[in-house]
């Protein structure tokens, strides 16, 4: 992920950046593995790095997601309205052959 600097030479802001991240990455929490598609390229992902280094990655593939869970409750919503409104001629026909069938006005 981080191809335009030596990882060999990047510091921990965490420590002031005196020590390098490097040799903290057995002990430290944010050293985290991703795997998946980068949602900014689609290429496939499979690396260890800092959380905080993933983090921008991270937000941009949560917004694409939240975008598509927004696209499927619209369309569910859509065919829920359709099915309600085709209910509602259907009952309205039911009545109207009762009132025939009974004489009614």
């Amino acid at each position: 992920m981080r191809d335009e600097k030596d990882p060999a030479k990047i510091t921990c802001p965490y420590t002031g950046h005196r020590k390098l991240c490097s040799k903290l990455r057995d002990t430290c929490p944010k050293w985290i593995k991703v795997f998946g598609t980068n949602p900014q390229t689609g290429e496939k992902v499979d690396e260890w790095d800092c959380a905080d280094t993933w983090a921008t990655v991270l937000q941009i593939e949560q917004t694409q997601q939240v975008r598509q869970l927004g696209a499927a409750i619209e369309s569910f919503r859509n065919e829920m309205v359709r099915q309600n409104e085709d209910m509602l001629k259907i009952e309205a026909f039911k009545t109207r052959l009762i009132d025939d069938a009974s004489g009614g006005s």
